[in-house]
């Protein structure tokens, strides 16, 4: 089931980025602390308003965001 129902963008929050539940915790906040090697636990630590399903969010939608067609040129 897609979790991409959390993820809220309104350009008076956050600069009009992409935010979870409108939370002001910003979906590239979770993906850099998930790069950095934060486990879905620490984050969840500290960040206790998050909620599991927002970590699945945010790398659901940085997938789909990800995904692009490739034009090829003849």
């Amino acid at each position: 089931m897609s979790e991409l129902h959390r993820i809220t963008v309104d350009p008076k929050q956050c600069g009009g980025r992409p935010c979870l539940r409108s939370l002001r915790i910003r979906v590239k906040d979770v993906l850099d602390l998930l790069a950095a090697g934060a486990t879905r636990e620490e984050i969840l630590e500290d960040y206790p308003v998050l909620e599991p399903e927002d970590i699945t969010a945010a790398l659901e939608y940085a997938a789909r965001i990800s995904d692009h067609p490739v034009l090829r040129v003849a």
